[in-house]
């Protein structure tokens, strides 16, 4: 029972790399959104995701996913976006 109490409350800072596309789970906010940049804040700085034609697929509250031509994720410890 734990185990299901702990993956329905997952809170943990997580990015998947699924066949082309980002997923990146329990983010803060959207810092901005361009075709070749998308930065996002997370609990410990900030992540951003560089690349070609870059659209968000899927968007939840803590949920988002994005593809395009990804060339690089970089993740920034603080609050430097």
């Amino acid at each position: 029972m734990s185990f299901l109490r702990n993956y329905i409350l997952d809170e943990e800072f997580q990015i998947q790399y699924l066949r082309g596309k980002i997923n990146i789970k329990n983010y803060i906010k959207i810092n901005y959104m361009e075709n070749e940049r998308v930065s996002l804040s997370y609990s410990k700085g900030t992540v951003i995701v560089y690349g070609t034609s870059l659209r968000i697929k899927k968007l939840l509250d803590s949920e988002i996913l994005i593809d395009g031509k990804i060339d690089s994720i970089e993740l920034r410890r603080g609050n430097n976006a």
